[in-house]
């Protein structure tokens, strides 16, 4: 038996929307048409997916297994369809990277350099999104590749370290902290530290927070209200402080100042993407990118 991608597309907003109703109006589909597609699936997988009811639609847990899989499915098709018609056209080879604000532009552009030095053809299409958009691209297809720190791979990515990098910490020109040439994490244990997700709804958050309790001490943190920042310039205009890989020194034209943490601790870089799929510049860059 053969998986229909329409009908399984089909599930999927229904299961979006919990409504047939709204379902089918997101696909431009009648209802009669849509619960018919719904019926012939459940016929064809054999067993229940949805359940009916007064105040809307319920995904079963079969249906839940088969969305999952369904929206890897559909990722690698559109990325096959994508190759195709690069390889068909002439096309140059484009490399579609998404990487969450932990990681910085100028980052990527320490990390980008090697792959197109060494691989002119290749041309990256760089995005920025937060981690529930670019696990949601990198499903869908609509990215080759995500950069970040910490996060869980969704079901149907593979996950690879990058390697390690140094954290310091960022705090506002005007901290008493500035002064100092360098910070040890003990003693931070009275700041409050700025996040970019809450504890135990980020894994890069909870990364951070595993740092402090080694160091002894449980912290206050505060979630940025800068969210999509550069992370250095977080703190200006704050008494907080916050992770960075920013190198030490001053930052942000002189608004803010890093400050090496001695002895120095470490965050990982983790690269995303859907396995199954056949992406060369993906290839090349997971082959000369390693810190």
């Amino acid at each position: 038996m053969r998986l229909d991608l329409n009908k399984l597309d089909h599930l999927i907003a229904v299961a979006e929307e919990g409504s047939v109703t709204r379902a089918a109006a997101r696909l431009h589909l009648s209802q009669q048409a849509l619960s018919t597609s719904i019926r012939v699936l459940e016929r064809e997988v054999g067993v229940p997916l949805l359940e009916r009811g007064t105040a809307g639609v319920t995904v079963l847990p079969a249906g839940a297994a088969l969305i999952e899989d369904a929206r890897v499915l559909n990722g690698m098709a559109r990325a096959a369809l994508r190759r195709a018609r690069q390889t068909g056209r002439g096309e140059t080879r484009t490399l579609r990277i998404g990487h969450t604000p932990a990681v910085t532009g100028d980052e990527l552009v320490t990390l980008l350099a090697p792959v197109t030095d060494a691989h002119p053809d290749v041309t990256p299409e760089i995005h920025q999104r937060y981690p529930s958009e670019l696990t949601a691209a990198l499903l869908a297809g609509d990215l080759d590749l995500g950069l970040c720190r910490g996060m869980a791979p969704a079901h149907g990515l593979t996950r690879t370290t990058l390697g390690h990098q140094r954290l310091h910490m960022a705090v506002a020109c005007d901290h008493p902290l500035a002064a100092r040439t360098s910070v040890a994490l003990p003693e931070l244990a009275q700041e409050s530290f700025l996040v970019w997700g809450d504890p135990g709804r980020s894994g890069y958050t909870d990364l951070l927070v595993d740092h402090c309790r080694d160091a002894g001490f449980e912290p206050e943190t505060a979630r940025t209200l800068r969210q999509g920042t550069p992370p250095v310039t977080a703190v200006i205009g704050t008494r907080h402080i916050a992770f960075v890989t920013t190198p030490p020194g001053p930052a942000a034209g002189g608004k803010a100042h890093v400050l090496p943490l001695e002895p120095p601790i470490h965050a990982p870089l983790h690269a995303l993407y859907l396995p199954q799929t056949t992406c060369p510049s993906r290839t090349t860059f997971l082959t000369h990118v390693r810190l």
